[in-house]
């Protein structure tokens, strides 16, 4: 099969297609077809070593895959060969996504939403599980509640927005002028210009803040949280000062690191054929234009997501 590589670390364009060997699925496990799997700004931090999560070189990147079980273990009883599935399976393991097939654990991956193709299904597991593992199982968020997402245009921030409205909440947003009206048009409420506002003068009184951009924002965050009220950083997530500082002002805090989870998974599934939630691909590239990929996550300017198909 064809996947892409790395030999060392570095820029994009580290990045190659080779051939493989097919992985063989153990027990508990499934083989999957990969239709479309989606890059994150994980991928590229781990590219570049400056988050050694998969050791050294050689390896391959990729978690969010969307596909059709090519082959059932012997005792595996949730699925079938031919079902259409989508998943982060592994997580933080090496999944191997970057590839034409991967090896899944049965209970960590979910039947494909039916309203979405593979192309947008596979945008949505590793920011889907992160935002609803922060906003409903670390928050609770509940209707009445009144939520800041911060990067509200970007992969996980839109899927946020998406999942708190979903829930009931009053959600403010920050996002680039650029970006206001595709926030709106996902149910933000009220939309703040980072660039030419500040939002601690903007908002206040807020029952959650779901931090999806980290360098400052979750400690000047605390200013516009309620007494209470609870700040969740998927970014800042192991940072004990910034911790202490919600503790001593009176709010609470919540480090999000993404979990595989079949369960969040199919309410996710649920969101979307609801209506309530829908994934946005910014651009769909071939497997082997995965450095472009990886360029245009690292730019910073991406409305929603970006997908390879092998």
């Amino acid at each position: 099969m064809r996947a892409v590589t790395q030999r060392a670390f570095g820029g994009p364009e580290v990045l190659e297609v080779v051939e493989t060997e097919r992985p063989v699925p153990l027990p508990s496990e499934v083989l999957v077809r990969v239709r479309a799997t989606a890059v994150n700004p994980v991928d590229a931090y781990i590219r570049a070593g400056s988050f050694p999560l998969l050791g050294e070189p050689p390896f391959v990147l990729g978690w969010d895959v969307s596909g059709v079980v090519e082959e059932v273990v012997p005792g595996v009883t949730r699925f079938q060969p031919g079902d259409e599935v989508y998943g982060m399976p592994l997580f933080p393991r090496a999944a191997g996504g970057y590839a034409e097939y991967v090896v899944a654990p049965s209970r960590q991956i979910a039947r494909k939403p039916a309203g979405l193709g593979h192309v947008e299904a596979a945008a949505l597991p590793l920011v889907g599980l992160t935002a609803w593992q922060g906003l409903v199982d670390a928050a609770g968020v509940r209707e009445g509640d009144r939520v800041l997402v911060h990067g509200a245009g970007g992969g996980l921030g839109h899927v946020a927005v998406q999942i708190a409205k979903a829930r009931g909440a009053h959600v403010v947003a920050t996002a680039s002028a650029g970006k206001h009206d595709f926030v709106r048009s996902l149910g933000a409420d009220e939309v703040i210009d980072y660039r030419t506002a500040d939002f601690t003068e903007a908002t206040g009184d807020l029952d959650i803040v779901y931090d999806a951009v980290g360098g400052g924002y979750g400690e000047r965050s605390l200013r516009v949280l309620r007494p209470g009220g609870l700040l969740v950083t998927a970014v800042d997530r192991e940072d004990a000062a910034l911790a202490a500082a919600a503790a001593a002002a009176g709010r609470r805090f919540a480090g999000i690191t993404v979990e595989p989870d079949h369960t969040a998974l199919e309410a996710l599934t649920a969101l979307v054929e609801d209506g309530l939630l829908r994934p946005h691909v910014a651009q769909v590239l071939p497997l082997a234009d995965a450095a472009k990929a990886h360029e245009l996550v690292e730019s910073g300017s991406t409305q929603g997501k970006i997908v390879l198909t092998p």
